[in-house]
């Protein structure tokens, strides 16, 4: 199975995204788009302040598992203030703490051999795949902080995905899943996601 350690050499020849100063944070962070599913479960885990929510992870992973909030802020933080860009025309800059993707899956033992992808479903029935390059990026995070404040729902609480090096369609809002996977074929339209089923790019770099 891959773990942080072992992928230290691919991480040592990744790029970071830019990341700005405190002083060029937008607070507010502007919302977007949908800001509060309208999904019963949802709305379930919002009205309880999220304490009874878990992520499940399934697939290709040494132990399935299914974490709380309170065990995902329990992992290894980052905390970085990025520019998120959007393809509609506008762009803003946070800062975001959150958890390593990378920690998150070694909390279900990390991924096994055959894995490729992993694949992340949210409460408003976006879905997108990242390969494991992208996935063991330190820029990489489960945010659950915003501004220095808990993510709030407009923003996609209890977890926001950011994939600093890519789109804002690439940083899903209202995080319900994770997947890991040996094929994309089978997701969606079988081109990686909700956003390249439209047309759009699958890797949407900035």
């Amino acid at each position: 199975m891959l773990t942080m350690s072992s992928n230290r050499l691919l991480l040592s020849g990744q790029q970071l995204a830019r990341e700005y100063s405190l002083s060029d944070v937008a607070d507010p962070f502007p919302t977007w788009n949908q800001t509060n599913p309208k999904n019963d479960e949802y709305q379930r885990h919002a009205a309880e302040g999220f304490r009874n929510w878990q992520l499940p992870i399934s697939g290709l992973v040494a132990r399935p598992s299914a974490l709380s909030l309170d065990q995902i802020k329990g992992l290894a933080s980052r905390t970085q203030i990025t520019a998120h860009v959007c393809e509609q025309g506008w762009s803003a800059i946070g800062e975001w703490t959150g958890a390593p993707l990378q920690r998150v899956l070694e909390a279900a033992g990390g991924v096994t051999a055959a894995a490729r992808y992993v694949v992340v479903d949210t409460y408003d029935r976006w879905y997108e795949a990242y390969d494991l390059f992208e996935v063991e990026h330190p820029q990489t995070i489960l945010a659950y902080r915003l501004n220095g404040r808990d993510l709030p729902r407009g923003n996609g609480a209890p977890l926001r995905l950011r994939v600093e090096r890519q789109c804002g369609y690439k940083n899903l809002k209202f995080v319900k899943s994770i997947r890991v996977v040996d094929s994309i074929a089978g997701i969606g339209k079988g081109t990686g996601g909700i956003n390249s089923d439209a047309g759009f790019h699958w890797f949407a770099g900035v």
